[in-house]
């Protein structure tokens, strides 16, 4: 079996409460092991034998179904998380809370980091393998430029993001 780590798109946002027994239940229903949920925010690192398309299906399919929403998770392979975690490009400050966000393509990350024109003393944007890094000051991760690109319409059906705190409690 293969290590995965689903990350949920929606989850405990908007009406859509999934509590954190529930959601390990669901995964172990599906026939997943060494299933663990990290923090209430749609997190499951689980094994799983299958293919990524299939194991993604499933999942959706079923949280559709328990939970009543139009899922969408974005799933990792637990091994390419490290590299993820270790790629990120800015330096750390106890000022700033740094991010990631995951896509469903890479198409879909490409435009959200076109064009930008940020404020590199504020805010600081990098595209990465399959991910953006994003680095922002403490209390501002919802009144930046990127945030609110991040935020429109267009990309909250196709992308997630994760602290990267809560990506190492994933590793």
């Amino acid at each position: 079996m293969a290590g995965w780590i689903a990350l949920l798109r929606g989850a405990n946002v908007n009406g859509i409460t999934i509590r954190s027994a529930d959601l390990a239940a669901l995964f172990r229903g599906l026939g997943y092991g060494d299933v663990r949920t990290v923090l209430a925010s749609g997190n499951v690192v689980f094994t799983a034998d299958g293919d990524a398309a299939s194991i993604k299906g499933a999942i959706e399919q079923g949280l559709g179904d328990r939970f009543g929403y139009d899922a969408w998770i974005v799933l990792v392979p637990h091994g390419a998380l490290a590299a993820v975690v270790d790629a990120f490009p800015f330096p750390s400050d106890a000022d700033r809370h740094d991010y990631v966000v995951f896509g469903s393509d890479d198409t879909v990350l490409d435009d959200l980091v076109a064009d930008l024109a940020l404020d590199e003393t504020v805010e600081r944007v990098a595209r990465g393998d399959g991910v953006v890094y994003w680095s922002c000051p403490k209390g501002s991760s919802t009144d930046t430029v990127f945030a609110r690109r991040a935020a429109a319409a267009r990309f909250k059906r196709t992308t997630t993001t994760r602290n990267t705190n809560t990506l190492h409690r994933l590793l």
